[in-house]
Formats: structure tokens, C-alpha cells, sequence
């Protein structure tokens, strides 16, 4: 019989983590059935899942929300009904649920971990490290996809280091590397001479896009013969107060906010440079993405950020919270087209042999306990 596998989730919005596991269940479609519980009940993610992938929304109806001990004996219930032969819990907001498993096993527990909100932006709270020590204590074993998390499920959360398992997020290589299509964005036709500028987001607040409109109108002011643009792809919260700034700086001539895009594989190939302007991530799908693409990348030392570009685009990466050179590196790479081109082919090169997409199947083959 095929596994089981219960997935829960703070959100199933599109995003990183969410388009990651559509990727694995589409990869492994029938060789597992699941069942997932996004605890915002936002399950718009489920667009990217393919039809010959066994998967189902379970009713929640009947489980208390209450105060967190009526919670926590509710969760333990309903996932004994459940009866998975794999919980998978994805980052802070599904540690009530690891806690109700952590009271006495119900199957295997596996945590993923991939990043943090802007309350831990510039490292992780106190309160919330015992909280993540409680609930992890009993877990068979931890899922992330950098080196700063590995450090910090050791040091804070004291997970003993034969649990802990380091799978860097993998790219399709040859879908990001196609050429790009028209009227993907809808009113966006690329000029001749323009220097396009993009970045793939949630408009959230730890994604701090009014750094990258405050550069991108910087590198404009200074440069203003030069055409350029800057693609902003993704839906949020803060998306109304990313208009009135573009607004304010008068900028909605040079600034898209495109919204979610399905298919931005289809999209990268009309970029010529991409920019992550975060406060922090750990190693973010969206980079792969244009590195695969060949693009290069200008971004801030946040996470994994620096360590995954090739060794030609790190000195394109700004140190943390340093907006002055975080816009000093875009204009380099905004006036010199050859440059560029060196750093995206190095990237290309780079992404194909680190961090394709077959290494991370194959590792989660064995964290999902599939065979192929």
C-alpha cells in the first residue's frame, strides 16, 4: 500500500514551501495519497497540484480551537483517526499541532522548517525557542533547506544532530531555462535597450519590498536616460501600501506590480537581473529559479542567500541591512550588459550542478518513505 502522508501547514497560499510540495506530490503522484490542513484555511495552492495526485482537504469541523489544552486533546484525536502513516508540520504555525503528537506517538513525525516571519527577521525569540523544544521533542526527525537552520536547530532548539536532515531546495532546471512568453504579464512588452528588473515574492513584511521600489527609484534618479522596469510578482497583505509608495515616488511608469503569477518560468527569461531585497530568508525557491534562468542576482546576506549564487555573484550580494550598497550593486549591474551575462551563465552552470531538482527528489523519497 501506498503511504499516507498528512501534511499540516500554516498556509497553502502560493508561496515557496506550498509550490515546493505540489512539485514532490506531482513528482511522486501516485506513490502516496495525502491529506493536508492549512490552519489559515487558505488553500489557493492547490491550483499547482496535478488531477492524478491523491490528495484531499480533511473536515475540520468537529475539532475545538479552543484554549490550547481543549486544542491540543482535540488535534491528538483527530489525528488518531486520521491514522497517517506520516505527519509532516511546516514551520511555527503548525507547533500546536507537532505538541499534540509530542504527547505520545501517534505515527512518524517529521518538522520542516524553512524560514521565519518579520518577528524573527533578525533571529529567533526566546519564548518561541522553548515552545519549538517542547513540541520537537519527540519528532523522529527535522527537515530544512540551509545551514543557518541548521545551526539553529542545534543551538536553540536542541535537536540532536542525527535528526536533523539538510535538503537544499532544488530547481527544474530545464523549465526555468525555456524562453519566455508574451502577455504573461498582462500590458508588459519588453524595449529595446531596457534593463528589467525582477523579483518573485510575497508582498509580506520580512520580504521588505519598500527597500527594493526605495533602490530601484534610486537607481532611476541616478540614471535617468537608461530604460528600466522592475517586476514585482506576488500577492499579500501589503500590497495597498506598496501602491501608495510607488505612487508617492512616481513611479507607476516603471514600476509593474503583477501580481501572482502561475507560471513564472514563463516570465524570468524577460528579466535581466533579479533582486531579493528580504530582511531574512533561508534559501529561497525564487533564487534557484533565476539562477536556473540565467540571470544574476543582487540581493542582501540574509540566510543561505550568499552561499547558494556561484562564487562570480557573491560579490553581488550586500551585506545585511546595507541599503546603500544593496543600490551601489544594482547600478553596477543595471550599466554593464557583459557583466551580466558572465555572472547569469556562471549561475546557470552553478544551479545544474548543485542544486538540481533530482537531488532533492531523491531525498525526500526517503524522508516520505517512498521507493521509486
Amino acid at each position: 500500500m501506498v503511504p499516507h502522508i498528512l501534511h499540516i501547514i500554516p498556509s497553502f497560499a502560493h508561496g515557496g514551501v506550498p509550490i515546493r510540495i505540489s512539485y514532490l506530490m506531482n513528482h511522486f503522484h501516485d506513490l502516496a495519497k495525502h491529506s493536508l490542513i492549512s490552519t489559515n484555511d487558505d488553500y489557493r495552492c492547490k491550483s499547482r497540484i496535478n488531477d492524478n495526485v491523491d490528495f484531499t482537504v480533511p473536515d475540520l469541523s468537529s475539532v475545538d480551537q479552543g484554549a490550547l489544552p481543549f486544542k491540543i486533546k482535540s488535534y491528538r484525536q483527530f489525528l488518531k483517526q486520521q491514522s497517517p502513516d506520516l505527519i509532516l508540520t511546516y514551520s511555527w504555525g503548525a507547533l500546536d499541532w507537532a505538541l499534540a503528537h509530542s504527547m505520545g506517538k501517534i505515527s512518524r513525525h517529521i518538522h520542516l522548517e524553512s524560514g521565519f516571519g518579520p518577528e524573527e527577521a533578525f533571529g529567533t525569540l526566546w519564548k518561541r525557542d522553548l515552545y519549538r523544544r517542547l513540541a520537537l521533542r519527540n519528532i523522529d526527525g527535522i527537515v530544512v533547506p540551509s545551514q543557518t537552520l541548521v545551526k539553529i536547530c542545534k543551538e536553540n532548539w536542541k535537536i540532536p544532530e542525527r535528526k536533523i536532515s539538510y535538503i537544499p531546495n532544488g530547481v527544474d532546471c530545464e523549465k526555468y531555462a525555456q524562453a519566455p512568453q508574451e502577455n504573461i504579464i498582462p500590458g508588459f512588452i519588453k524595449q529595446d535597450d531596457e534593463v528589467v528588473i525582477g523579483t518573485m515574492t510575497p508582498l509580506r513584511g520580512e520580504k521588505n519590498l519598500p527597500r527594493m521600489i526605495r533602490a530601484f527609484a534610486a537607481t532611476q534618479k541616478s540614471y535617468p536616460t537608461q530604460k528600466m522596469r522592475l517586476i514585482i510578482m506576488g500577492e499579500g497583505q501589503e500590497r495597498a501600501m506598496l501602491e501608495k509608495m510607488i505612487t508617492d515616488l512616481d513611479m507607476q511608469d516603471h514600476i509593474i506590480l503583477a501580481g501572482h503569477v502561475e507560471e513564472p518560468a514563463y516570465v524570468l527569461g524577460w528579466l535581466d537581473i533579479y533582486a531579493i531585497s528580504s530582511d531574512t530568508e533561508q534559501m529561497p525557491n525564487a533564487v534557484n529559479q533565476a539562477m536556473a534562468a540565467g540571470l544574476p542576482v543582487v540581493g542582501l546576506d540574509v540566510g543561505d542567500v550568499k552561499h547558494i549564487v556561484s562564487e562570480t555573484n557573491k560579490d553581488y550580494i550586500a551585506p545585511q541591512n546595507d541599503e546603500a550598497e544593496f543600490i551601489s550593486l544594482m547600478e553596477k549591474l543595471v550599466l554593464n550588459g557583459d557583466l551580466r551575462q558572465t555572472i547569469g551563465n556562471s549561475n546557470q552552470q552553478h544551479v545544474k550542478k548543485t542544486y538540481d531538482q533530482s537531488r532533492m527528489f531523491a531525498d525526500y523519497a526517503k524522508i516520505w518513505g517512498i521507493s521509486e
